[in-house]
Parts: C-alpha cells; sequence; structure tokens
C-alpha cells in the first residue's frame, strides 16, 4: 500500500487570481502531504495568471513556474474516475505522517479528493462533474482584482487576499490525520470557511 498526497482543487471564474494564490500557496506549504490545482470556469485566453497574483506569491517567496489559468473542465473527465481503484480508505501514516489515500495508478489527470471554489460566482454556478465524488467546501474571499486604484493599492489587495488564503490553508495542513480521511474532510473544510 502506498500513501499518495491529499489532491485538492481550487476554484474560481478565471483562474487567474484567487484559486491561483491557494494552489501555489498550498503547494508550497502542504509539507508534501496536499496536492494543489486550481482552474476556472472561464479561464483567461491568454492562459496567464493575474501579473499582481504572480509578483505577491514571488515577493513571499512562493515558486509560480507552471502556473497558468485553465478550465476546470479538465479535471472534469470522466475517465479519471478509473485513476484511484476502489472506494478511497483511510490507510494509517507512515511515521508521523497523515492519514491520506491508497491509489494504484496515477493518471494525466489527477483525482480530487477536494474542491473549494474560492470566488462566489464559481460557488454558484453548476460544475462540472467531479470523478470520484470529492468533498467540497466555499471560502470565498474577495477579488482583489476589482480593486481600482494605483500600482501600490492594487498590490496591497493581493497581498491582504494571499495573507487571508494562507491562513486558512494553514488551519487546513495542521487538521490532525483522522480529519483528513475522506469522511471527514468535507465538514472539515467547509468548518475552516468560519474561523478564518
Amino acid at each position: 500500500m502506498s500513501a499518495r498526497p491529499l489532491n485538492v482543487l481550487f476554484l474560481c471564474t478565471h483562474n487567474s487570481a484567487r484559486s491561483v494564490l491557494a494552489e501555489a500557496t498550498l503547494n508550497h506549504i502542504g509539507k508534501g502531504r496536499f496536492q494543489a490545482f486550481s482552474a476556472g470556469s472561464s479561464p483567461r485566453e491568454n492562459q496567464q495568471p493575474n501579473p499582481l497574483a504572480l509578483q505577491v506569491l514571488q515577493n513571499a517567496g512562493i515558486a509560480t513556474e507552471g502556473l497558468r489559468s485553465k478550465s476546470w473542465d479538465e479535471f472534469g473527465q470522466p475517465d479519471s474516475r478509473a485513476r484511484r481503484a476502489g472506494p478511497p480508505q483511510a490507510s494509517a501514516a507512515p511515521s508521523g505522517g497523515s492519514a491520506l489515500h491508497e491509489v494504484k495508478s496515477v493518471g494525466a489527470v489527477p483525482l480530487m479528493d477536494l474542491v473549494i471554489t474560492v470566488c462566489d460566482n464559481a460557488a454558484g454556478e453548476v460544475c462540472p462533474y467531479w470523478p470520484g465524488q470529492p468533498a467540497t467546501a466555499h471560502w470565498g474571499y474577495a477579488d482583489p482584482s476589482d480593486v481600482e486604484g494605483d500600482e501600490a493599492k492594487k498590490l496591497e489587495a493581493f497581498r491582504q487576499t494571499l495573507f487571508a488564503i494562507r491562513r486558512r490553508l494553514e488551519l487546513l495542513i495542521n487538521l490532525p490525520p483522522e480529519k483528513l480521511a475522506r469522511a471527514m474532510v468535507q465538514q472539515a473544510a467547509r468548518d475552516l470557511a468560519k474561523q478564518a
């Protein structure tokens, strides 16, 4: 039996700011227990995240290589259902690890364990079918791209959004292993929306 990271997909409409901030941050602080992805219902045509999102990530020492704006349809592929054998089971973690899921094969499209919307628009949209029936939660954040003013004011809005997202993600990564078992992750993620 081999353990794998908990796959988390962050969604917002354009996949250019909040979801990208969440993806990069969780991959940075996730301690190998989490693998984060992001997508949107109407991704930017140029596939480039908002430059201010990339700047605040870089300023925080978080890697931005490989980040791109992409459609959530990439993660709703019907064939990804076969990528995990049988129903997920919490497994005993190796010393000091967490309760992660057993997996026998991983394809190009990872099977998600948790899908989190980070904007109210995406939360209200009809989402694709998520193979494997992942847990879902909504963590609403105001869109920093909507802030008007000079460059410093806009950058500060992105910095504040990154700070808020990171605070909630730190709570997520510090959940005890039993809270990350498949049966518990949905309630735990929803409870975090109320805390930070």
